[in-house]
């Protein structure tokens, strides 16, 4: 299905279950609602799902102009309403921190929120590593952009474990990041987050999920979101960054869990 947003740009979203909560998906920085097939394939038993991939990124269209966190939490605001309206809103990385401004701007719609694998406000660590990321995007090293990718995101079984999907990956990185512009800006929106001094103001449910072996976004960077939301509930799971894909299993029930334990 198609969202056109105000600006023209055609967002892309699918819808999957019949039946129980109404679940917003929001996926990382790759902003493609692929990313969530192995949780979508779980969770779509029991619960309805809505599956969106950003603006700039996956099946959507990707405009030559300025990209913000702000813009795509808008264009999913957007789709909720088109879709129904209210949902549980459960967003990983890059996915987490629009979820933190759905939540905070658009209240309305929002009826609990999971965030996983997110930070509330870039540290001297974060900044670093992803404006050399954009660097490397902007020099048109897109190959070596999305090598270093998985080495960050993953645990090393992983890694051996799917050495030929990735250098496919690798090999196709020149037209899946292509216009290099457009992704580089996507990856400096991620500086410009900082809603730390907001989280308080959420009134919803929150669940919290952090990554043992997480390298791109540490657990104390979870810590910090559980710490400034009234009453969130902090989970720690085993894993890396993109524990989503290597282990769905594990956060679809934290996440059902979580839900399941919310008044009606």
């Amino acid at each position: 299905m198609i969202h056109t947003a105000p600006d023209g740009c055609r967002i892309h979203y699918d819808t999957a279950g019949t039946a129980g909560p109404r679940v917003l998906l929001i996926p990382g920085l790759g902003g493609d609602s692929r990313f969530w097939t192995g949780v979508a394939g779980d969770l779509g038993r029991d619960h309805r799902l809505i599956l969106a991939d950003h603006r700039g990124a996956g099946r959507s269209d990707r405009p030559d102009s300025a990209y913000s966190i702000p813009q795509i939490a808008a264009d999913m605001a957007a789709i909720l309403r088109e879709t129904g309206g209210r949902a549980h809103v459960v967003g990983h990385s890059t996915g987490g921190a629009i979820a933190q401004v759905l939540t905070l701007d658009h209240a309305d719609l929002v009826a609990s929120v999971t965030i996983s694998a997110s930070w509330a406000r870039a540290d001297a660590r974060f900044a670093a590593m992803f404006r050399a990321r954009a660097a490397m995007i902007e020099a048109g090293l897109a190959e070596a952009y999305q090598e270093l990718t998985p080495v960050l995101g993953h645990e090393p079984d992983y890694l051996a474990d799917r050495a030929g999907d990735l250098a496919r990956a690798v090999a196709a990185a020149p037209r899946t990041l292509a216009p290099f512009t457009v992704t580089a800006r996507r990856v400096r929106m991620l500086l410009d987050h900082d809603r730390l001094t907001d989280l308080p103001r959420i009134a919803v449910p929150a669940l919290i999920l952090a990554a043992s072996q997480d390298e791109m976004t540490p657990p104390p960077m979870q810590q910090q979101i559980a710490n400034a939301i009234p009453g969130a509930r902090l989970v720690r799971l085993p894993g890396a960054h993109f524990h989503p894909v290597a282990h769905p299993d594990r956060l679809s029930a934290a996440v059902r869990d979580f839900l399941a334990g919310l008044a009606p």
